[in-house]
């Protein structure tokens, strides 16, 4: 970096003017060696020079900024950004959202996600997840699953995501309640929306589901959990292991619902 600083200086000197991408490729620099406080010197100077930043330059400031967990200052360029009529991509969107998360500041991130909709940012599944994981951490698993439904009106969730929201109900014992919050029958309903969705449940939504019922002891759920995972062939030793252990081994009527889940899936 000294020597491209050195000629950086040289075309100063010489009354040339560097453009933007030169710029921005000297804060890159500093910024890969960890310089933050370089790389904004030489973001200061291009705008004491009248030279305005573009879309490049912005991602890679937020990114530096975000980086070195600096939120504020990230947050701060990111509405520059959009002041400037630039589309941020989903992938810095979620760099933001996940550093203001970090420092606890989750319903700023929340706020933020609304906003950058509004300004035509294309919904993302990794910010969705993002939002979700870090409230579900906060316990605020309510909010979590009301802001899944949302934002779901606007972009398809994944599997990943789903597998986001149903970790996080687990952990804090949720799972069923949650599952109910957008659709008030009984039973069981988070496989039941995401088949409707199309979005196909994988080995680690079975294996948490599985996992999330046991522990709240939801005989009929685990039985339908069970079947359907055997059916699609997405079941681990370690499920099986807890549906043994938990609901065979310790229920009275663990024998039958052994016998009821392998003759569902006989043939």
């Amino acid at each position: 970096m000294v020597g491209a600083k050195r000629v950086f200086d040289e075309i100063l000197d010489r009354g040339w003017f560097p453009d933007v991408t030169t710029y921005t490729i000297l804060m890159d620099g500093y910024v890969k060696q960890g310089k933050l406080v370089e790389a904004i010197k030489v973001m200061d100077e291009m705008e004491d020079n009248g030279v305005g930043a573009n879309e490049v330059t912005y991602g890679v400031m937020i990114e530096a900024y975000c980086k070195e967990k600096k939120s504020g200052e990230a947050v701060n360029l990111l509405n520059d950004m959009l002041g400037k009529r630039y589309i941020p991509s989903s992938a810095l969107c979620c760099k933001v959202i996940d550093v203001l998360c970090w420092e606890g500041k989750v319903e700023d991130a929340c706020e933020l996600w609304k906003r950058l909709l509004k300004k035509n940012c294309s919904p993302d599944n990794s910010v969705l997840g993002t939002l979700i994981y870090w409230l579900c951490k906060k316990g605020e698993v309510w909010e979590a699953r009301k802001l899944f439904d949302q934002l779901e009106k606007s972009s398809t969730p994944d599997v990943m995501t789903y597998n986001v929201l149903i970790s996080g109900m687990c952990e804090v014992g949720e799972l069923c309640e949650a599952g109910r919050l957008k659709n008030q029958r009984r039973g069981f309903r988070i496989l039941d929306e995401m088949l409707d969705k199309g979005c196909l449940p994988n080995k680690s939504t079975y294996a948490m589901l599985i996992e999330g019922l046991c522990a709240s002891g939801k005989e009929a759920e685990i039985t339908r959990v069970m079947s359907m995972a055997m059916s699609s062939g997405d079941i681990d030793c370690d499920s099986w292991v807890l549906f043994l252990t938990k609901v065979v081994g310790e229920l009275d009527t663990g024998e039958s619902v052994l016998n009821r889940v392998l003759l569902e899936n006989a043939g």
